[in-house]
């Protein structure tokens, strides 16, 4: 059983104490849980310490306060899948942690803690005691420095590998080629030049293996460095052994054997494998260190009319910038002077440059092209859209993908069961392999351990959605995390909102009939408009003009159907056709005419009121996004069903449907029956994607499998997303959906090899070939075989960025 202390903020009696902690029980299923208001804490009991996240979520829906925080922490020392293992399990052993996943792929740990009690020092002491290191620095710093330490890294392997290489090549060229008989005087002398040779190799060139496989015997756990200084260090010591001591086996009537080649080739071959490993491993943090280098180091700040040149570190909000021909945005602002087209490409993924005149948007890391402006610094450091990005993509390629938990157990017991097999291999050969049976055990020991390789494991996964995460990001879509490629792989039904979504969400007023003129009545509509954030409202305020605005009071909004108020001592409605019949407002025959001829061309259509009369009636208009029918054709083309939903009236639902191909659709759609159609699709066995902008869509995007939000929406759809289309874009859907298939297959294919590997090359080394075939497998091999496994699997991931 695992005890969890969480502070929270909010309780305000013992009351509130007692009706949290029986939600927390209902919601959770906990049974051991006390809600402690003296302390402002929730003190819980529970058999898995997982279960904390769903405690933390029962209390934060309940409108209280938990802190967390979440970072980044390079770690180091790390060499395969099972360090990264031992540092998860070291991490999690400290209180306060919710989650920790560890990266062996790009060398960092992703954890999220309640700062109220733990801290980064307790964190890297914890690692530091299982003999690895975690880096404490600043977000920006920490990203730099790793890359230096990434490079700094792959120099040291790679001039390891070459000294290695130098020495390794005679020692198997006279190996192969030039030994002398068993029985020769010269075998000696053989044997002694391939010690003098082999001997640089395992005590320089490969010493770290040596170093980190004892760091872990001391901490009482295992890893790839354990089975590599196992087995060549029993090769190149029973070598040294058979060469002083040839006589100890020619008494017995047996032949000591020399492995030097054995132990020197294979640690070449491991070290090259590391370095073409690290090479590519590298290039899956491609995608990152392109948006960081975004962003210019230096800014022309205008203060006063005078120029001055800025670190980009200096640069705070309300700041004026002068952003000439050629040069890239800083930080995101608004336009006040000048104008020119912008190269949004690197964020947006769209080809064509943007428009940019005084009030436009810019964001940081864009191209300005052929003209100079002025704009005003809004979001600077961590507030920039390029900084949301590049966190969130950070943060997805992190995540663990829901088979990572299975490889994870695998590779956590990988070593010692290999370390089993070759101790099993060499008893089985002493006993039962006649003469040469000690000579087979020993060589059938040494090539177990070498060509057991758990690091294709624990590269399989995380390679594959760095790159597949970081493809995505380049084309303008933003995944959550793993499982939302693992959900987006299934989906066969993409379920659209109409404005903002299919339309450009942007609406213009048309048409408006008024049956009384008072202007009174315009200061009435645009009021209770006002308070209003539905994008028809901004439309008819914006088309109304200037006016005399009348105060109103009690003000409703009638979620689906339209606003309330009340002025002068009447109620006014402002909505649909469906609001007004509610409220028993009389509605002219010929205005009816007029509604449905305007919704037939696809208008919306909204009614202006006084108690139970019609004051006014009005069309606006949406225009159809420029990409949606290519879009919806493309979907159809990939074998998706695509849905409409609208709040609209259905003349004008049939008539986008009609444009677009799209066959299943539902209009005058409220909020909660979005999710409701969402849910009747999932019990009919579809897997869904919801795409949609504003907040009456979240509730539909948190029911859908694949939830798809455009990043011009509300923070909230964006938050309930597992997908965000940075561009607003509805042809990404079918990118996204495709990358999502392409990593989930990359993943399967490059699992299946690792373990189709391991499965067929331990029993290979283990020598069950040779009493059918003669067939024994040598070290040099395994090496190069153990290797190559680690080198392919990152190398199938890469192959994301060109498909």
């Amino acid at each position: 059983m695992e005890s969890v202390v969480i502070p929270i903020e909010g309780l305000e009696s013992e009351h509130s104490s007692l009706i949290l902690e029986k939600m927390i029980r209902s919601r959770t299923g906990t049974p051991e849980v006390q809600v402690d208001f003296a302390n402002q804490r929730v003190l819980a009991t529970m058999a898995d310490k997982n279960d904390t996240f769903k405690i933390i979520e029962a209390i934060r829906s309940l409108g209280y306060v938990v802190e967390t925080e979440k970072h980044e922490f390079p770690v180091l020392e790390m060499s395969c899948a099972a360090c990264a293992v031992n540092v998860g399990k070291a991490i999690n052993s400290v209180d306060g942690i919710l989650s920790a996943r560890v990266n062996y792929a790009n060398n960092s740990a992703m954890v999220e803690y309640m700062p109220d009690v733990s801290s980064p020092e307790q964190i890297r002491n914890a690692v530091r005691s299982a003999g690895y290191d975690l880096v404490l620095e600043e977000a920006a710093v920490a990203e730099s420095a790793q890359e230096n330490r990434e490079k700094a890294r792959f120099e040291k392997i790679r001039k390891k590998a070459l000294g290695s290489l130098i020495f390794s090549i005679p020692v198997f060229v006279i190996s192969m080629f030039f030994m002398p008989s068993h029985h020769s005087d010269k075998m000696q002398y053989s044997n002694l030049i391939l010690w003098v040779l082999a001997t640089p190799v395992v005590m320089w060139y490969g010493r770290d293996f040596f170093i980190n496989a004892w760091k872990h015997a001391r901490h009482g756990t295992a890893n790839m460095d354990t089975l590599v200084a196992i087995s060549t260090g029993t090769a190149y010591l029973v070598s040294v052994f058979n060469t002083l001591y040839p006589r100890f086996w020619t008494g017995r009537g047996l032949e000591g054997h020399a492995w030097f080649e054995a132990s020197a080739v294979v640690i070449t071959f491991i070290l090259l494998g590391k370095m073409l490993e690290e090479k590519a491993k590298g290039k899956t943090s491609s995608a990152i260190r392109k948006l960081m280098g975004l962003q210019p180091t230096r800014v022309t700040l205008i203060t006063g009319g005078v120029e001055k040149i800025v670190p980009l570190a200096d640069v705070k909000q309300g700041d004026h910038i002068l952003i000439r021909p050629g040069e890239r945005i800083p930080v995101d602002g608004k336009l006040i002077a000048g104008q020119s087209y912008v190269d949004e490409s690197m964020l947006t993924g769209e080809p064509l440059p943007s428009a940019k005149l005084p009030g436009g948007q810019v964001f940081a890391g864009t191209l300005n092209q052929n003209g100079s402006f002025t704009f005003t610094a809004d979001k600077v450091g961590n507030h920039t859209l390029l900084a949301g990005i590049i966190r969130a993509v950070r943060d997805a390629q992190g995540s663990k993908a829901p088979v990572q938990n299975l490889v994870d157990r695998i590779s956590a017991v990988f070593v010692p069961i290999v370390i089993g097999i070759a101790i099993l291999a060499f008893a089985a050969w002493w006993i039962f392999g006649g003469e040469q049976g000690p000579v087979l055990g020993m060589l059938a020991f040494v090539t177990v351990l070498v060509i057991a390789c758990p690091c294709a494991l624990g590269l399989a996964t995380p390679t594959a959605i760095m790159t597949g995460i970081g493809k995505a990001a380049e084309k303008g879509i933003l995944i959550r995390d793993a499982e939302s490629l693992e959900s987006g792989r299934k989906v066969d039904t993409v379920v659209l909102d109409k404005t903002g979504t299919i339309t450009e969400g942007n609406p213009s007023l048309t048409e408006i009939v008024w049956l009384d003129n008072n202007p009174e009545y315009k200061g009435i509509l645009f009021s209770v408009e006002s308070a209003s954030d539905h994008p028809l409202a901004r439309a008819i305020i914006k088309g109304l003009g200037p006016v005399e605005v009348v105060p109103v009071s009690d003000f409703e909004n009638i979620v689906g159907f339209g606003v309330s108020c009340k002025a002068n001592g009447h109620r006014y409605l402002a909505g649909s056709m469906q609001m007004m019949e509610n409220f028993g407002v009389v509605l002219p025959q010929d205005l009816v005419t007029r509604s449905d001829e305007w919704a037939s061309r696809g208008c919306s259509v909204s009614w202006f009121a006084e108690d139970k009369r019609i004051l006014a009636v009005m069309a606006v208009s949406d225009t159809i996004k420029i990409n949606s029918a290519q879009a919806v054709e493309n979907m159809h083309k990939a074998g998706l069903e695509v849905h409409m939903l609208t709040g609209d009236n259905s003349k004008a639902a049939a008539y986008i449907a009609g444009k677009l191909g799209i066959r299943n659709w539902q209009s005058n759609v409220l909020p909660h029956q979005k999710s409701e159609y969402v849910r009747d699709l999932k019990q009919k066995g579809h897997t869904v994607a919801m795409a949609g902008d504003g907040i009456n869509d979240s509730t539909a995007l948190a029911e859908a499998d694949v939830s798809i939000a455009m990043a011009h929406g509300s923070d909230i759809a964006m938050d309930v997303a597992k997908m965000t289309i940075i561009s607003s874009d509805i042809s990404k859907i079918p990118e996204a959906l495709l990358v999502s298939k392409q990593t989930v297959r990359t993943i399967r294919q490059n699992l299946f090899w690792a373990f189709i590997y391991n499965v067929i090359g331990i029993p290979i080394a283990a020598g069950v070939l040779y009493p059918y075939f003669g067939f024994m497998l040598s070290p040099m091999l395994a090496g190069a075989a153990m290797a190559l496994s680690s080198v392919s699997v990152v190398t199938n991931s890469l192959r994301l960025r060109y498909t």
